[in-house]
């Protein structure tokens, strides 16, 4: 149960707010120091430099990452995270339907023993950096802009 006033919504929106009177220079160096962030923190970063359409290459975050599978690891976002179960599956149901790739992080702990999602913070649905805003935008009630444009 979140405290009066707090919670991921409101950080989301805090975040957003300051990452947008960041100058696109700032953003970038940020981008470059990205496991330092929290994961909404991330998710913010993702959605502001989406939206300038400034990417992770010019940040520098693609020469320093090592090729091979962790470099991959570090590029998912935590875009929402969910106390109940069934919330978090039709979460990421309504992402696969669309197209974009994503994860549960601690989905599995949670269905032992529902009780843990306070302590684990809950199910974590997590999808690449690339996909952060349109995923965002879906999830949020928005409609796919790729599908709107293909029925017409």
């Amino acid at each position: 149960m979140a405290v009066a006033g707090f919670g991921p919504k409101r950080e989301r929106n805090r975040l957003a707010q300051f990452y947008a009177a960041l100058s696109d220079r700032e953003l970038q160096r940020l981008a470059g120091e990205t496991e330092s962030l929290t994961d909404e923190a991330r998710a913010a970063l993702a959605l502001e430099m989406s939206r300038r359409n400034i990417s992770t290459e010019t940040a520098g975050e693609a020469e320093d990452s090592p090729p091979g599978g962790r470099a991959k690891l570090r590029d998912l976002l935590t875009i929402r995270q969910f106390r109940d179960l069934p919330e978090a599956l039709l979460a990421k149901s309504v992402l696969d339907s669309a197209g974009i790739e994503c994860f549960l992080g601690d989905d599995n702990l949670i269905r032992m023993d529902w009780l843990w999602s306070n302590l684990l913070g809950g199910i974590k649905l997590r999808v690449r950096q690339e996909d952060a805003l349109e995923a965002s935008r879906l999830l949020d009630g928005g409609v796919n802009p790729t599908s709107e444009s293909s029925e017409k």
